[in-house]
């Protein structure tokens, strides 16, 4: 007689998109069936293949025949910010050009001074209001990065912020140093100056206490060149820390390639990514991090390769870059619309971008795919089938959010 095992909550009358690769689109299994045990998933496969179980005794919910899929993951964003850009954006539209916007005090310097006066408190209630936003989307895993602070004493903030939220929300938060984001006013014209500030003072105390998961710079003209992004890198790979980079968004410096030399989690942006970088992200493992909701709002016209990234298999992960300046839009469903009506990716392309791809984009094997062993973070959506999760935005589908293996109650 065969053993009763013994799980926490089952799910069953479900279609389940695993996301694995088990030969079939989406990793679809029809009529599943899923149980969890200690934040786990324990099992999941055909219902008809459920091992034996107390029914009884289990919490057994009943899907009525609708898409269980793994949490979405936004592994790109800026979340954690004081201050509007509103009227920049306003600006814009009336001709005034980035030189004017910065003149008058605008840019990413606008935001560096808003954040720098805010409080940690005034900052976790903004990065909280926009986790409620995500989690009601169904997002169950956060990168947050820092680099609206470009002093130790606020870029220290800023990630001890993202540490609480991440400590007293039910998503997951992945903490990212972007020190190297863009020149504070204090170091204009001495650019080394700065990196060497960076890369000596702020990232060792930072990773000395904690905060920091990974490392990203602005490798760009108008942000830091390859050599100094490399001195940024090699410090991060002393410390035993993954790196990654804003690479090839304005033009073809290499950054991606130089990521990919690093074995770096990903490249992101990337529009003006070349067949060189894109064998070298392959051969090193280096997602490819597409974010449409900055290429919507800037108004790009060159879109990245993808079907160069299709033909070296290179994984494809798609994020929101939520953020002040290029990206103020906090919804990963819309970016999943984007990706494919802009960006040309089908829905399942764009579902892996923001599961498995997105989890691997963060260095994350835990997560991203139902399959036994890993995290118990998924939901249930009200969907015939999972192109509808890519075909429509603005109206919610999602039905239960399970994180850890705990049932969310959704915040309004």
């Amino acid at each position: 007689m065969s053993a009763t095992h013994q799980f926490d909550a089952v799910w069953h009358n479900v279609q389940l998109a695993t996301m694995a690769n088990n030969g079939q689109p989406y990793g679809a299994i029809a009529d599943g069936a899923l149980a969890i045990k200690d934040g786990l998933i324990a099992w999941c496969g055909p219902k008809a293949e459920l091992p034996p179980c107390d029914l009884l005794a289990t919490p057994l919910y009943d899907g009525q025949g609708q898409w269980l899929l793994p949490g979405l993951i936004d592994c790109h964003t800026h979340l954690v910010y004081a201050g509007s850009r509103a009227n920049e954006f306003e600006m814009r539209l009336k001709g005034a050009s980035y030189q004017e916007i910065a003149a008058a005090g605008g840019g990413i310097k606008s935001t560096v001074a808003a954040t720098r006066a805010a409080s940690h408190e005034e900052l976790f209630v903004l990065g909280k209001d926009r986790l409620n936003t995500l989690l009601r989307q169904g997002v169950t895993t956060v990168e947050v990065k820092s680099g609206y602070g470009l002093n130790l004493e606020t870029e220290q903030k800023i990630l001890e912020v993202a540490r609480l939220l991440g400590e007293n929300h039910p998503i997951h938060i992945e903490k990212t140093f972007l020190g190297a984001h863009a020149l504070p006013a204090e170091y204009a014209n001495n650019s080394d100056g700065y990196m060497a500030l960076v890369t000596e003072t702020m990232l060792p105390a930072l990773h000395q206490q904690g905060l920091v998961d990974a490392v990203d710079v602005f490798c760009e003209g108008i942000g830091f060149s390859v050599a100094q992004s490399r001195l940024l890198f090699e410090k991060a790979k002393a410390l035993g820390l993954p790196v990654k980079a804003h690479a090839e968004q304005l033009s073809a410096l290499g950054g991606a390639s130089l990521v990919a030399e690093f074995a770096g989690l990903s490249a992101d942006h990337i529009e003006y990514l070349t067949e060189d970088d894109v064998k070298a992200m392959a051969a090193a493992g280096t997602v490819a991090v597409l974010l449409p909701g900055a290429y919507y709002f800037l108004r790009e016209t060159k879109m990245p390769p993808i079907d160069l990234l299709r033909q070296h298999q290179v994984p494809m992960a798609i994020s929101t870059d939520l953020n002040p300046g290029t990206s103020p839009l906090c919804n990963l469903p819309l970016m999943l619309n984007m990706a494919c009506t802009l960006f040309k990716l089908t829905p399942e392309e764009a579902l892996k971008g923001v599961t498995i791809n997105a989890a691997k984009a963060l260095g994350k094997t835990d997560r991203g795919v139902l399959a036994a062993g890993k995290k118990a973070d998924f939901a249930l959506y009200a969907i015939s089938q999972p192109a509808e999760l890519c075909y429509q935005f603005g109206v919610s589908q999602l039905k239960q959010l399970i994180i850890n293996g705990k049932l969310i109650s959704l915040p309004r």
